[in-house]
Protein backbone atom coordinates (compact mmCIF):
# COMPACT_ATOMS: atom_id res chain seq x y z
CA UNK A 1 0.00 0.00 0.00
CA UNK A 2 1.30 3.48 -0.88
CA UNK A 3 1.89 6.11 1.50
CA UNK A 4 -0.83 8.62 -0.12
CA UNK A 5 -2.97 5.40 0.23
CA UNK A 6 -2.18 5.01 4.27
CA UNK A 7 -2.99 8.55 4.49
CA UNK A 8 -5.84 8.60 2.66
CA UNK A 9 -7.03 5.88 5.04
CA UNK A 10 -6.42 7.22 8.09
CA UNK A 11 -7.83 10.91 7.44
CA UNK A 12 -11.31 8.94 6.21
CA UNK A 13 -10.96 6.61 9.53
CA UNK A 14 -10.55 9.95 11.53
CA UNK A 15 -14.06 11.85 9.24
CA UNK A 16 -15.83 8.57 10.21
CA UNK A 17 -15.42 8.25 13.46
CA UNK A 18 -16.47 11.85 14.34
CA UNK A 19 -19.29 11.56 11.92
CA UNK A 20 -20.25 8.70 13.81
CA UNK A 21 -20.27 10.64 17.16
CA UNK A 22 -22.09 13.68 15.91
CA UNK A 23 -24.64 10.44 13.98
CA UNK A 24 -25.28 9.42 17.75
CA UNK A 25 -25.30 13.08 18.85
CA UNK A 26 -27.77 13.84 16.42
CA UNK A 27 -29.94 10.87 16.98
CA UNK A 28 -30.02 11.50 20.82
CA UNK A 29 -32.17 14.85 20.21
CA UNK A 30 -34.80 12.80 18.44
CA UNK A 31 -36.52 15.51 16.92
CA UNK A 32 -39.58 14.88 14.26
CA UNK A 33 -40.80 17.19 11.49
CA UNK A 34 -44.59 16.10 12.04
CA UNK A 35 -46.45 19.56 12.58
CA UNK A 36 -48.88 19.04 15.58
CA UNK A 37 -51.72 21.27 16.04
CA UNK A 38 -50.63 22.44 19.37
CA UNK A 39 -52.34 25.72 20.02
CA UNK A 40 -49.66 26.67 23.15
CA UNK A 41 -46.69 29.47 23.15
CA UNK A 42 -45.03 27.14 25.39
CA UNK A 43 -45.49 24.51 22.77
CA UNK A 44 -44.02 26.47 20.10
CA UNK A 45 -41.20 27.70 22.38
CA UNK A 46 -40.02 24.44 22.91
CA UNK A 47 -40.66 23.23 19.41
CA UNK A 48 -38.88 26.20 17.86
CA UNK A 49 -35.73 25.56 20.57
CA UNK A 50 -35.74 21.45 19.70
CA UNK A 51 -35.34 22.74 15.89
CA UNK A 52 -32.65 24.84 16.50
CA UNK A 53 -30.78 22.34 18.40
CA UNK A 54 -31.42 19.64 15.93
CA UNK A 55 -30.67 21.97 12.87
CA UNK A 56 -27.64 23.00 14.43
CA UNK A 57 -26.52 19.41 14.98
CA UNK A 58 -27.20 18.41 11.96
CA UNK A 59 -25.80 21.28 9.84
CA UNK A 60 -22.34 19.96 12.01
CA UNK A 61 -23.05 16.38 11.04
CA UNK A 62 -23.57 17.23 7.22
CA UNK A 63 -20.62 19.71 7.28
CA UNK A 64 -18.27 16.39 8.51
CA UNK A 65 -20.04 14.20 5.97
CA UNK A 66 -18.79 16.96 3.60
CA UNK A 67 -15.10 16.74 4.35
CA UNK A 68 -15.47 12.72 4.77
CA UNK A 69 -16.92 12.89 1.08
CA UNK A 70 -14.26 15.60 -0.12
CA UNK A 71 -11.26 12.95 0.71
CA UNK A 72 -11.73 11.10 -2.87
CA UNK A 73 -14.36 13.49 -4.84
CA UNK A 74 -14.48 16.89 -4.33
CA UNK A 75 -16.27 17.19 -7.21
CA UNK A 76 -19.20 15.33 -5.53
CA UNK A 77 -18.49 16.52 -2.38
CA UNK A 78 -18.77 20.77 -3.58
CA UNK A 79 -22.44 19.05 -4.47
CA UNK A 80 -23.42 18.12 -0.98
CA UNK A 81 -21.78 20.97 0.20
CA UNK A 82 -24.90 22.89 -1.50
CA UNK A 83 -27.27 20.44 -0.63
CA UNK A 84 -26.37 21.19 3.38
CA UNK A 85 -26.27 25.05 2.83
CA UNK A 86 -30.22 24.48 1.40
CA UNK A 87 -30.74 22.18 4.00
CA UNK A 88 -29.33 25.29 6.63
CA UNK A 89 -31.89 28.03 4.46
CA UNK A 90 -34.72 25.78 4.76
CA UNK A 91 -34.41 25.17 8.90
CA UNK A 92 -34.08 29.07 8.84
CA UNK A 93 -37.23 29.12 7.00
CA UNK A 94 -39.10 26.48 9.14
CA UNK A 95 -38.52 28.27 12.21
CA UNK A 96 -39.52 32.04 10.92
CA UNK A 97 -42.92 30.47 10.25
CA UNK A 98 -43.10 28.75 13.87
CA UNK A 99 -41.95 32.46 15.22
CA UNK A 100 -45.55 33.20 13.07
CA UNK A 101 -47.06 30.35 15.36
CA UNK A 102 -45.72 31.17 18.65
CA UNK A 103 -46.68 35.39 18.46
CA UNK A 104 -49.90 33.65 17.59
CA UNK A 105 -50.59 30.28 18.63
CA UNK A 106 -54.25 30.15 18.24
CA UNK A 107 -53.65 29.83 14.13
CA UNK A 108 -53.50 26.02 15.31
CA UNK A 109 -55.99 25.15 17.18
CA UNK A 110 -58.26 22.91 15.02
CA UNK A 111 -61.26 24.10 16.76
CA UNK A 112 -61.44 27.34 15.82
CA UNK A 113 -63.88 27.71 13.15
CA UNK A 114 -63.81 30.84 12.10
CA UNK A 115 -59.85 31.10 10.95
CA UNK A 116 -58.95 33.68 9.06
CA UNK A 117 -57.31 33.09 5.59
CA UNK A 118 -53.34 34.04 7.05
CA UNK A 119 -54.11 31.08 9.37
CA UNK A 120 -55.13 28.71 7.25
CA UNK A 121 -52.13 30.09 4.92
CA UNK A 122 -49.37 29.77 7.58
CA UNK A 123 -50.72 26.06 8.60
CA UNK A 124 -50.84 24.43 5.36
CA UNK A 125 -47.25 26.75 4.71
CA UNK A 126 -45.56 25.00 7.94
CA UNK A 127 -46.91 21.77 6.79
CA UNK A 128 -45.98 21.47 3.31
CA UNK A 129 -42.52 23.07 4.70
CA UNK A 130 -41.49 20.65 7.00
CA UNK A 131 -42.25 18.19 4.72
CA UNK A 132 -39.99 19.65 2.22
CA UNK A 133 -37.29 19.88 4.89
CA UNK A 134 -37.86 16.35 5.83
CA UNK A 135 -37.24 15.12 2.30
CA UNK A 136 -34.41 16.77 1.23
CA UNK A 137 -33.24 15.85 4.45
CA UNK A 138 -33.51 11.61 3.67
CA UNK A 139 -32.16 12.42 0.03
CA UNK A 140 -29.22 14.02 1.60
CA UNK A 141 -29.17 10.81 3.44
CA UNK A 142 -29.58 8.45 0.82
CA UNK A 143 -27.12 10.53 -1.46
CA UNK A 144 -23.99 9.70 1.38
CA UNK A 145 -25.14 6.17 1.50
CA UNK A 146 -24.46 5.63 -2.21
CA UNK A 147 -21.53 8.03 -1.90
CA UNK A 148 -20.21 5.63 0.69
CA UNK A 149 -21.35 2.27 -0.69
CA UNK A 150 -19.68 3.62 -4.14
CA UNK A 151 -16.56 5.10 -2.66
CA UNK A 152 -15.49 4.75 1.09
CA UNK A 153 -16.78 1.57 1.75
CA UNK A 154 -13.23 -0.21 0.74
CA UNK A 155 -11.21 2.29 2.16
CA UNK A 156 -12.59 2.17 5.38
CA UNK A 157 -12.73 -1.87 5.93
Amino acid sequence: MSENSDDLKKSAKENSDKLAKLGMELGEIQFSYRIEEKSTQEYWNKRIEDFKKYSDKGFEYYNQVYALMKLVNKEEAQMFLLRASKFRQMGLELIEMMEKIKENPTIMDKKDKQQSQWSKEIKTSITEHSNKCLRHEMDMNTSFREFYEKNLKNILE
